[in-house]
């Protein structure tokens, strides 16, 4: 006999979730999908999720049904990188990468010296990934420690699962951004010991990319991750063909950009590298025989003209690895994952690689979480899991109202949320099985 807490509720409308990876598998056995679905909540976990006509018959009348008569409840979305501190420079006028991190990005993350900054961004920051339907995101914060606390801080009052760390960069920057090797190992160091692992709050050992930390830098992050195995590595990756140029004539020594990280011992499971663009085959084969993960960025490579991400030459079958989708605010344009989507969709075209509903939706759900070593609690709607999801409006616009009532499947309807979504579409976000956004139609 199921039993039902206090607090246990329910959530009524189509249902639509992935088991697998379709990169590797058909879409068929990928794609779950229920009509007429019924999600049941208790104690931040789905405890049941199925047909509605089935669940309904032994769910007591004292347990609250909220109905989404327009709505596709799906998994939240998962951002696997993204620049809080960035946030108030989306929008700038896009130089190349390394122009625009001197004229834009190294001025604004100085101002996050100030702590009452910090709290003010966080908490914007934190409303736009609710209101966007990102229920969980890997996060880079400024070099200063107090850009970590009110991240986590914000984050820690709604539960959300969040992973975030201090960039490490004691080179080639403006002085008044630069750490040292021994103040940013003690830095993160006490960062993780108060927030790795409080509820559901995990840490990143965060070098901004390798052209702004010295060889001793990075080993000394390799060494932190010794010591704290279970936190995350982030970092960037081969975005810019300059900034190749850049690391290799930093790093001789190295063979190619991802041996510098490997060298260093920053490679592995929980190590994610964003953007990935001119990665040589193997640099691929190298995440792939390390457990080492990539985020996609396709909004903010399209912004800088850094290039066209190859999904498919990473997600080979040969050797796959793991991909999940990354906004990349403030380079890239928009918090919205669908908005983030419709660029993918974009950028698989343009290398004649064209990437329907079903991939699109697992780069940022079940991708995301699988890239993040997340999948056994975050990514699908499966029972037992944490219950992040969210619920997307159907009839948001009067043309996807119309456009809605001429798709002939649930593929259709979910090809057709990623290009004409956009934040405006997520009607709902749940966190740990707590309604934190309900967009007012």
């Amino acid at each position: 006999m199921q039993e039902y807490g206090s607090n246990c509720f329910a959530v009524r409308g189509a249902i639509v979730y992935l088991t697998g990876d379709p990169f590797l598998e058909t879409a068929e056995t990928c794609l779950q999908y229920i009509e007429d679905g019924l999600l049941i909540i208790d104690a931040g976990k789905i405890l049941s999720c199925g047909t509605a006509q089935k669940l309904l018959r032994s769910l007591p009348a004292a347990v609250p049904v909220q109905t989404y008569p327009h709505g596709i409840i799906l998994p939240g979305f998962i951002d696997t990188h993204i620049h809080y501190v960035q946030t108030d420079m989306i929008g700038s006028y896009g130089e190349q990468l390394l122009d625009w991190l001197n004229t834009y990005t190294f001025p604004e993350e100085l101002k996050f010296s100030d702590p009452f900054h910090c709290k003010n961004v966080a908490k914007r920051f934190m409303d736009q990934l609710l209101k966007s339907g990102t229920t969980t995101a890997m996060v880079f914060c400024a070099v200063y420690p107090e850009s970590v606390n009110a991240l986590f801080e914000e984050a820690q009052k709604i539960n959300m699962r969040l992973i975030a760390g201090k960039v490490l960069m004691d080179r080639n920057a403006p002085e008044g951004l630069l750490d040292t090797v021994q103040s940013g190992y003690a830095d993160s160091k006490r960062l993780i010991e108060r927030w790795h692992g409080t509820g559901r709050l995990s840490y990143a050992i965060t070098p901004r990319f390798a052209p702004t930390s010295s060889p001793e830098q990075l080993e000394a992050a390799g060494q932190l991750w010794k010591e704290h195995p279970t936190t995350y590595i982030q970092s960037h990756i081969s975005e810019n063909k300059k900034e190749v140029a850049w690391a290799a004539s930093l790093f001789p020594e190295r063979k190619n950009y991802l041996d510098i990280y490997h060298h260093y011992g920053l490679t592995g499971k929980q190590a994610l590298y964003a953007h990935g663009v001119h990665l040589l085959e193997e640099e691929f084969q190298c995440c792939y025989d390390t457990g080492t993960s990539l985020a996609h960025c396709p909004t903010s490579n399209m912004f800088l003209g850094s290039g066209l991400f190859d999904v498919s030459a990473a997600k080979n079958k040969k050797r796959p690895v793991e991909v999940g989708l990354g906004t990349d605010v403030g380079a890239g344009t928009s918090f919205s994952m669908l908005v983030t989507l419709n660029e993918a969709y974009k950028t698989g075209q343009l290398r004649n690689v064209p990437l329907d509903a079903v991939k699109l939706l697992y780069l940022a759900t079940l991708g995301g979480a699988r890239a993040l070593s997340l999948e056994d609690k975050i990514g699908t709607l499966e029972a037992g899991k944490e219950a992040d999801f969210i619920v997307l409006n159907t009839h948001a616009t009067s043309l996807m109202k119309e456009r809605m009532e001429r798709v002939t499947s649930i593929q259709e309807a979910l090809f057709l949320l990623t290009v004409l979504g956009t934040e405006e579409t997520v009607e709902a976000t749940y966190v740990a099985g707590k309604l934190v956004y309900k967009k007012q139609f």
